[in-house]
């Protein structure tokens, strides 16, 4: 498990230099302190291959060459037809195996795991990579005082193999996932139509009603099913969109706020990379017996939950 962050950071000054937005006020309401920006020359796909050769570079008992399967998220593409996938694939110079490149908004991560699963459980793949991406700053319009200054860059990369190959590994014990496309608002609260006017957000509060109602569920389907009580939990990551969205989703659950993984407030909202790049930066204190959930919401209303457990 990996991540890749752009080096450019873009504080909360930027935009009360750009629109008077005060640093207090985007705190208050978001949570959000600062955030990263891609370099020019940098985009969805050039994360996409950092990310890949981080994770890479982190299991040398990882054979690259042995991975028989790519998956990439993304809803901010560099290229829709030689998509992120693609470029991965060409950077790790694999020849002739399964692509796939799916957008599915934030909940991107726990689809393309999915797809791993259904790979593997057909027998058409036993080692895979999965990438998440985003390159929300070329599309946003940071002049636009609803959600412009809620987006930040970044990638993370995860390796699934069907065999357990270390003590380290942590198994995905499973994920659910849904959509909610015909509830209230989703077909316009959060949008990005890149020949109209990239990401706009006219109904932000839908979004947070949803989100709270979503993310709590399907967590507490997980944790019921699994019966992991509260205090057996070690973290929960939620999808990186709101600190007050995490919080109350957090106290719905009764969980100790302090196992609430967040980088919001030092990265901002980066997309279906966000809850993957949380996951990375938590790696290391994982101990035999951790469990792990992460919980997604994304435009469109797509959601979900993936239990993941460190063995004894």
């Amino acid at each position: 498990m990996a991540s890749y962050l752009p080096e450019a950071v873009v504080t909360n000054a930027h935009f009360t230099r750009l629109n008077g937005l005060a640093d207090e006020w985007i705190i208050e309401r978001t949570g959000i302190r600062e955030r990263r920006k891609a370099a020019p020359g940098e985009n969805a796909n050039t994360m996409a291959i950092a990310a890949t050769h981080a994770v890479l570079a982190e299991a040398p008992a990882f054979d690259a060459k042995s991975i028989d399967l790519i998956v990439v998220g993304t809803y901010t593409p560099h290229d829709t037809i030689y998509t992120a996938a693609h470029a991965v694939q060409r950077a790790l110079d694999i020849n002739e195996i399964p692509t796939v490149s799916i957008s599915s908004a934030c909940s991107s991560l726990l689809n393309a795991v999915e797809i791993v699963e259904g790979y593997f459980a057909m027998g058409k793949a036993s080692r895979a990579i999965v990438v998440v991406t985003e390159h929300n700053t070329a599309y946003n319009n940071e002049e636009d005082t609803i959600a412009g200054h809620l987006w930040g860059d970044g990638a993370a990369a995860l390796l699934i193999s069907k065999e357990r190959l270390a003590a380290t590994d942590l198994h995905i014990s499973e994920v659910i996932t849904g959509g909610a496309a015909p509830v209230s608002k989703a077909d316009e609260s959060v949008t990005l139509k890149p020949v109209e006017r990239g990401i706009v957000m006219p109904f932000g509060r839908d979004v947070f009603q949803q989100a709270c109602t979503y993310m709590a569920r399907v967590t507490q389907q997980l944790m019921d099913k699994h019966r992991i009580s509260a205090e057996a939990l070690t973290y929960l990551i939620p999808h990186q969109a709101n600190l007050r969205i995490s919080l109350n989703v957090v106290k719905q659950l009764g969980l100790d706020p302090e196992r609430a993984v967040s980088n919001i407030e030092r990265l901002g909202n980066t997309g279906c990379a966000g809850a993957a790049i949380a996951l990375a930066e938590v790696w290391d204190t994982l101990q035999a017996g951790s469990k792990v959930i992460i919980t997604v919401f994304g435009g469109g209303y797509s959601y979900g939950a993936m239990l993941l457990e460190r063995e004894l």
